[in-house]
């Protein structure tokens, strides 16, 4: 504590802001002249008075907690508005600073809040019992209401001083959310507000600050900037009745959110006012990291609290009128899990990778398509974020990578190439970052294997090794050489030592609490507790509809201690890491840049186990590895046959369905064999995976990006590795219905009924105009449907998926023109009815149809049911084939099983003999609902569906139109 304040361990001086250079604000937007790193240590002070105090004249650490308390109450005093809210410094945190919200938010405001909950005792302390004889209540202005002054053993009373200063803190940025669109500027003056914006609040525009104003202010913000002010709001809300920073940090939240993309995705940064994206890239590190964390812990911390708009607090009017939460979202906090879990579904499907060992890439925030195979260190809080979900196996995969990673360089640099290995875009250092520690002591918290313990005590010894200096703790300039940096940042002490200290005091309160308090992201342990608010009388609060169970830790290997060590795939991150090719003792040369290491036991010269802490007494005597997994992919180089056609990229268009393809020609394809039961093969029916087109030349493709491929690419097209087939089993039905009928309940249901609603205009794409997409519509005198250029009326239609007959009465399906893959067809190609005339049978097991059923009639829909298929199709009278007779009989089934009718005998006519003339059968679902569409259609288009199969193996994401 005696260098705390200084925060340049090497050199042994204070680091201040940079007044000369305001731009500078790697320094300036943490940094804010009001004692930040006190503040951000006061909750780790409080989390060490737990343990026993050491037999030496320092004082111990509540005293240290409680100097510190009254330290920072003397420089800015009581938070009341009165004389005594002036300390020696400043009244309150009146001063003359631009800061960055996000971090004032994460580090002071919720560094006061989590040491005013430990003051008060709502987060416990061993042997500290602030209740005892404090039974009474005081009210305080701004409307607090707190305890009655506890006396510390310093002669100090606490009576919510620092409640009091973090609400004064908060009303500060309260400017800094008055933007069109609910997402918050990134900066703002403490004194001043935001004069530096555009259109600032009326009391604002006569203001003057010391800050430059002549360049344009920057209005970007990051998406975990934006969305991670929830806790420490809620929690500040709650606690005096301001309802406005809860309702403006759930905005705020919920506008990140709902701009996310269309797989899911939210990008790393977007502009306050705009609202509009400015970076493509997305991940989960840097600039998204917390976002997660906080919809996650956002549900936890209130999930027992009573909405805001129940609550009998004097601001809540006040709150509602000011702002308002983004559409379509509640104050329930079940919406936070539920953000959360589509938030993880969509990385699981588009960031996360299988190959080598399990990692998280970062992608193009609208595609999924790999943008950069790097990690940074950031991203190591995601296997902690996951143990508090109950993810629990992805949580101890992916968390052996960035543990293999630490063992290597002893500390994680902040960004690490998948690619070559090493260090990407030299950015090396590592500023004593808590991410790490943070995941491994919730893994220990969650399976109690020690091989965690072992993680944690490589960690402090590295650090301790390597970072310590007689004026504090440095960081680490580049983690190779170990040159330090003359820079101690206050998360080290508010996050790196407090995971660290509560993964090895196992017996903790904080470890035993039974209740819902998280940590920030700045690590400050955050909790609101019932007593702290009123609801409103008459209302109450529904029950959660959320129940979910955390899996089952790993059970111990038989003659060891640890399931970790024993895991199939333990080798496989030291493999991915490059670990394994380095030597203990270059890993020594390489990383310590001191002395020596110490190592434990007799292990082997490669680190095939890590960290270099592990004995071998946890090292199993029969270990062993699984197969790497591996990605098989090729390449396709299509040959240019015909000099009129455009080479390279200029054949692929984007369309909302995917990318079209005009020709093949010169164009390279990337395929990739994905595994039977990932994500991205629901529909694989074969044991050996199925292909996936993952690039076009050298651009790469999201996992649910369509290729359209026209029909006329294959017709010169002799290729194994790309070949198109006739699918013999399903097809597609297109019903056309008058635009405007409603649709019927059940287009999106699992029957794969899709309704499609295209004008009668011509196609804007050039290449599809020469398509019967172009063609009109019409609708006759007589009702009946047709393509007479006439009179135009816009039709709505709806693809019904289709399943063919088998048996030996089945028979092919009518030589229609080539259709589509899929429900796509009916924008990008073939959309007239050359059937206009159906007729309704029934059943039809009883009885001949009349003549004209097939003579006048060119599709005969049928209900399933009554007598099998071949008698159905026996009780069709004979007919001479035409253009206006019958041309396919549709059988309509009450469900969607997707069984094939059987014709178990070859077709008679109804006076026993073989017919001659066939009929094709298929069938649909949808019951009686289907029954009734057909029966008002305007006419009935059947489609072929294609797939495009390489060596045999379906490429299962190339739709043919």
């Amino acid at each position: 504590m005696a260098h705390t304040y200084k925060l340049r361990p090497v050199s042994c001086a204070p680091l201040t802001r940079d007044a000369e250079h305001p731009d500078n604000i790697g320094v300036n937007d943490v940094l804010g002249n009001y004692s930040l790193t006190l503040i951000d240590t006061l909750s780790t002070l409080a989390v060490i008075a737990s343990s026993p105090s050491a037999q030496t004249r320092l004082p111990t650490a509540l005293e240290e907690f409680e100097n510190g308390v009254r330290l920072l109450v003397e420089n800015y005093g009581d938070g009341s508005d009165g004389s005594p809210g002036y300390g020696t410094r400043a009244r309150g945190f009146d001063v003359d600073s631009k800061v960055q919200v996000f971090e004032t938010v994460i580090r002071g405001i919720g560094g006061l809040l989590s040491a005013h909950l430990f003051a008060v005792g709502d987060l416990p302390i061993n042997g500290y019992d602030p209740r005892k004889d404090n039974g009474r209540r005081e009210t305080h202005q701004h409307g607090l209401q707190s305890e009655a002054p506890i006396e510390w053993s310093n002669g100090f009373l606490y009576d919510g001083q620092l409640l009091r200063l973090a609400l004064d803190l908060g009303k500060r940025l309260l400017p800094a959310f008055k933007t069109p669109s609910g997402v918050p500027y990134p900066r703002v003056n403490l004194r001043h507000g935001i004069p530096f914006y555009g259109d600032p609040p009326p009391r604002l525009e006569e203001a003057k600050c010391s800050d430059k104003i002549d360049e344009p202010e920057i209005t970007e913000t990051c998406s975990a900037g934006a969305g991670s002010l929830v806790l420490e709001f809620i929690t500040l809300s709650r606690l005096t009745g301001d309802l406005r920073f809860e309702q403006v940090a759930k905005r705020a939240f919920w506008e990140v959110w709902e701009r996310r993309s269309s797989v899911g995705l939210i990008g790393g940064g977007l502009d306050a006012e705009t609202g509009l994206w400015t970076s493509a890239t997305t991940g989960i590190g840097a600039g998204i990291d917390s976002f997660f964390e906080y919809a996650l812990k956002s549900h936890i911390l209130s999930s027992g609290l009573d909405p805001p708009s129940q609550l009998n607090h004097s601001a809540s009017s006040q709150a509602r009128s000011g702002s308002r939460l983004g559409s379509g979202t509640s104050d329930d906090s079940d919406v936070f899990l539920g953000a959360w879990q589509d938030a993880h579904a969509a990385i699981k499907r588009h960031l996360y990778r299988e190959s080598h060992h399990p990692h998280y890439v970062n992608a193009h925030l609208s595609t999924g398509s790999t943008m950069a195979p790097w990690i940074d260190s950031l991203s190591a809080y995601y296997p902690g974020l996951l143990i508090l979900a109950g993810e629990l196996e992805e949580a101890v995969s992916t968390n052996l990578l960035y543990s293999a990673l630490w063992t290597r360089y002893s500390a994680l640099p902040e960004r690490w190439s998948m690619l070559n290995g090493g260090i990407e875009g030299g950015l090396g250092w590592w500023p004593g970052r808590p991410e790490l520690i943070e995941s491994v002591y919730y893994l220990y918290r969650a399976t109690k294997d020690p091989w965690y313990l072992h993680v944690g005590e490589m960690v402090l010894k590295d650090i301790k090794r390597r970072c310590w200096t007689k004026c504090g703790w440095a960081g680490l300039q580049d983690v190779r050489t170990g040159e330090k940096s003359d820079r101690m940042e206050s998360f080290f002490l508010g996050e790196t030592i407090k995971y660290l200290f509560l993964l090895f005091d196992i017996d903790h309160p904080l470890n035993t609490l039974d209740a819902p308090y998280v940590f920030s992201t700045e690590g400050h342990p955050l909790i609101v507790r019932q007593r702290h608010f009123q609801p409103r009388p008459g209302l109450s609060k529904p029950p959660a509809t959320t129940q979910q169970t955390c899996p089952k830790a790993p059970e111990f290997q038989p003659l060891t201690m640890s399931s970790v060590v024993a895991r199939e795939d333990f080798f496989h991150a030291a493999s991915l890491t490059r670990l394994t090719s380095v030597t203990r003792q270059e890993a020594t040369d390489e990383a310590s840049g001191q002395q020596e290491l110490s190592l434990e036991g007799t292990l082997p010269a490669h680190f095939a186990f890590y960290p270099w802490t592990l004995p071998a007494s946890l090292v199993p005597l029969n270990g062993t590895s699984s197969k790497l997994r591996k990605t098989y992919s090729f390449e396709i180089q299509f040959p240019t046959t015909d000099s009129n056609v455009v080479v390279g990229q200029q054949n692929v268009v984007r369309l909302a369905d995917g990318l079209l393809l005009r020709h093949l020609g010169g164009l390279k394809l990337g395929l990739v064999l994905e595994e039977p039961g990932s994500s991205a093969t629901e529909r694989a029916s074969t044991l050996g995976g199925l292909y996936r087109v993952h690039s076009i030349g050298n651009f790469p493709l999201g996992r649910d990006e369509k290729i359209l491929i026209k029909r006329e690419a294959f017709e010169d097209l002799v290729d194994p590795n790309f070949s198109l087939v006739c699918d013999s089993v399903m097809a597609d039905v297109i019903v056309g219905s008058a635009k405007g009928r409603r649709s019927p309940q059940w287009a999106s249901s699992t029957l794969g009924i899709i309704a499609h609603e295209q004008e009668a205009r011509e196609p804007k794409d050039p290449d599809l105009r020469d398509t019967p997409a172009a063609a009109s519509l019409q609708l006759t005198s007589g009702g009946t449907t047709s393509t007479n250029p006439g009179h135009a009326v816009d039709v709505q239609f709806l693809t019904l998926k289709a399943i063919c007959s088998s048996g030996i009465g089945a028979c092919p399906l009518p030589d229609v023109e080539v259709a589509a893959d899929s429900a796509m067809a009916s924008r990008h190609g073939r959309t007239t009815l050359p059937w206009t005339t159906l007729y309704l049978a029934g059943e039809n097991c009883d009885g001949k149809l009349p003549d004209t059923s097939a003579t006048q009639h060119q599709v005969l829909v049928l209900r399933r049911g009554g007598c099998s298929f071949s008698r159905k199709l026996s009780r069709i009278p004979i007919f001479r084939p035409s253009d206006e007779s019958l041309q396919l009989a549709i059988v309509v089934s009450a469900s969607d099983d997707n069984i094939r009718p059987l014709l178990d005998e070859v077709q008679y006519t109804p006076a026993g003999l073989v017919r001659f003339h066939q009929i094709p059968m298929v069938m649909v679902g949808g019951g009686q609902t289907t029954y009734e569409l057909l029966a008002q259609a305007k006419g009935v288009r059947l489609q072929k569906r294609y797939h495009v199969f390489s060596q045999g193996v379906l490429v299962h994401n190339v739709v043919v139109v």
